[in-house]
């Protein structure tokens, strides 16, 4: 019988290691040096949290003091929008003014074009008529807006009287040039009703079709606004709005609160 030399319980996986000790670690130098970067990516991150909460407050405290400037499109000078600054039920009325704002603007430039038909077609006050309908377009644009219509747009977003006032002034100002304009004087720089039946009895017709167009611009944008200048006098009445508080408005907040949005 052959002698054993092995034993037979004895493993050949055996552990050359107590399982009891404790893991092998890094070296206190090494876990040091992983500590210190740690800390240093931390200390990196909240500095930019930091930084970027900064920078959202700054942009904050910029649109609350100065607004979004987006309008006009081309060269953005102001922040104008109807869905986010004009409350819910008033927005249709607003919108609706703007809307008769641009369709001013469009008149005017039609007008301009029927004035210079209107000096083609041999009018002894032609170039008066050009002259004038030119100045229309960069006096009376920037000013509609600047006088009527934003001074609106800021009483139904603040409720404030001064606005009001300022509105009734200069609207009710706007609405008597448009009657001017739809009268179509000679000389006057308005391609309105006289300037158009002559240039029909002239069978200048492209004068007559602008000055036709130009016509029921003028009237089309100033009937809509005496419409929408009732309802905002009722509004401003039944608001309890007065010259009172407009006066108490202008001594307490002045000539800037025109341009800011609080």
């Amino acid at each position: 019988m052959t002698e054993l030399t092995q034993n037979p319980f004895a493993s050949t996986h055996s552990l050359d290691a107590n399982p009891f000790d404790d893991p092998p670690t890094q070296s206190s130098s090494s876990f040091s040096t992983t500590k210190d970067t740690r800390l240093e990516q931390l200390s990196q991150r909240e500095r930019d949290l930091e930084r970027r909460e900064q920078e959202l407050n700054t942009k904050a405290e910029h649109i609350r003091t100065h607004g979004r400037n987006n309008w006009p499109f081309i060269f953005p000078l102001i922040y104008h929008s109807i869905s986010e600054e004009i409350p819910e039920a008033s927005r249709p009325l607003i919108t609706r003014l703007y809307q008769l704002w641009l369709v001013l603007l469009g008149t005017l430039l039609i007008n301009m074009v029927a004035c210079i038909f209107i000096l083609l077609a041999g009018s002894s006050d032609g170039g008066k008529d050009l002259g004038g309908s030119i100045g229309y377009i960069f006096l009376i644009g920037p000013l509609s807006f600047l006088l009527w219509y934003r001074p609106i747009y800021n009483a139904y977003m603040k409720e404030q009287s001064l606005y009001y006032y300022l509105y009734f002034f200069f609207g009710g100002f706007h609405l008597l040039f448009s009657v001017y304009m739809i009268i179509g004087i000679p000389s006057t720089g308005s391609a309105g009703l006289i300037q158009t039946i002559q240039m029909y009895s002239r069978h200048a017709i492209v004068a007559a079709i602008l000055g036709t167009v130009a016509t029921v611009g003028w009237t089309v944008q100033g009937v809509g606004n005496a419409f929408y200048f009732r309802q905002i006098w009722q509004h401003h009445t039944a608001a309890g709005h007065s010259m009172e508080k407009a006066k108490g408005e202008l001594a307490s907040h002045g000539a800037k609160a025109y341009f800011t949005r609080g």
